[in-house]
Order: C-alpha cells, then structure tokens, then sequence
C-alpha cells in the first residue's frame, strides 16, 4: 500500500506529530492528499524545547491545527525507574493521552512517523503502539529513512536535513533513577554544546562525570574548544569525557 491509497481509505487521521523528519513528512503528504488531518504533540518533560518550536512552525507552515497534550512522566514509576523497557511504558502513557485526546476531538486513527528503516524487533515502544492499534502509514508504504529525506527535501520542508533526536531520557544510563534535575542538566549542557557548533551529539549523563559522543567531522572542533567545553560544562559536571568511538549518525542526503 501506498501513502495515496493509505489516505484514500482512511481520510481523517490524527497524527502523533514530533516535529521530526518523519511524522513531519506524514503531516505534509497527509495534508496534500487533502486528509482531514491534526497534529498532537505529547510535551513531557523529556523534549526539549526547541522540539516543540519546531512543531508548531512546521504546522503554522502548513496549516494543519496542532494540539499539544501535557503529561507527567513523573507520575509514573516504570519510567522514572528507568528499566530496559522503559521506552516501553513512556510509549504506553504518551500514546494513550494521545489517544483519548484526539478521540475528544472526534478522530479514531491514529497515525504516527514510524518508518521502514525501523527495525520493531529493537524497540520496545513499538510494542506498545501495536497493543493500542496505532497505525504507520510510512511502514506500511515501505518508506525508508532515506527515502523520506529525499520525498522531504524535494517538497521543500525544512526538517529534511534534520538530525534524528531521541528524547533526554535516553541520556540517562538504565537503571539509574530519572530526575528532573538530571534532565535539566542535559538539557542545558546540549543547549550550551549547541552554541559552540556542534550538531547530531549525545551528552551522556554519568553522575558527576559527562560523556560527549560527536560524529567523527567534529573532533577537530571539540579539540579546539576543549577549554571552552570544560568550562561551560563545569557548573554541571566534575569532569568531561570525550568518547574516542565516533558517534554513528545517519546519513543526511
């Protein structure tokens, strides 16, 4: 099935829209299609900010009305224990709020932005979309990573090119206790990385200690602000390491 019949069969959908390469695309290719479609964005406090800014101009851009559900993930115990499923449980809570949310607002399919490139064998919030009957029209169509980059940058979208972001809580070794004051620190030490340049990095939380993951065309960069890191970091953290293992980032064409 292709997004064109996708679509014709299922005219109005709600969209779990992130603001991400993918669920963007599905919002646009759903809107040209003519679809009665609208964007729920889940804040909780493991986006940042600039996530959510990006959402709502990619939907101003496009017309397409946007709802933003709150939750609090703290409220939850299975995910601020931080198990290996985790990821598991958050998708469980954001996707039924999401649910219950779009269904208020008299839409019955949900949609979200997982593509062919994902492999549902290694994540376990995909588990969870399956039991609550969410719907991937992007999977579906055989739509890889790469593809949709492409389909993206030739519509003229401006999230074509942008990195893949997975949420604060992945900075978070498992096991160790999620905390809002753990995820402001990382937070604000991307923030700050962010200024001096660098792009499509981790800042990995280890306590007292940061581990800075870099794709290989920016160690250069992070040797020549070394000082500038250290410094920045310091209110934060004791020490920071650099991971000599460059960080494998997808490939943006």
């Amino acid at each position: 099935m292709n997004l064109k019949e996708f679509f014709d069969q299922n005219p109005r959908i709600a969209i779990a829209f992130s603001g991400g390469v993918d669920s963007s695309y599905l919002l646009y290719a759903a809107k040209t299609h003519g679809c009665d479609v609208k964007a729920y964005y889940v804040k909780t406090a493991f986006q940042p900010q600039f996530e959510l800014d990006d959402a709502m101009r990619f939907a101003y851009m496009h017309s397409v009305p946007m709802r933003i559900v709150h939750i609090d993930v703290f409220q939850s115990k299975e995910i601020l224990e931080n198990p290996k499923d985790r990821c598991y449980y958050c998708k469980k809570a954001v996707f039924t709020a999401l649910i219950d949310a779009a269904r208020e607002d008299g839409y019955t399919i949900i949609c979200d932005g997982t593509n062919a490139s994902d492999d549902a064998t290694e994540r376990a919030g995909m588990r969870a979309l399956a039991e609550l009957g969410v719907l991937s029209p992007l999977r579906e169509a055989g739509l890889t990573k790469s593809e949709i980059r492409r389909l993206s940058r030739e519509a003229g979208l401006f999230t074509h090119d942008k990195p893949s972001y997975a949420c604060l809580a992945t900075r978070i070794p498992t096991g160790t206790e999620i905390t809002q004051e753990r995820l402001n620190i990382v937070a604000t030490g991307e923030d700050l990385l962010r200024t001096l340049g660098f792009t499509d990095f981790r800042l990995r939380y280890l306590g007292d200690v940061a581990r800075l993951q870099i794709p290989a065309n920016q160690f250069k960069l992070a040797m020549e602000l070394r000082d500038r890191i250290t410094a920045i970091l310091k209110p934060y953290f004791q020490s920071v390491l650099l991971d000599l293992t460059p960080r494998q980032t997808e490939s943006v064409i």
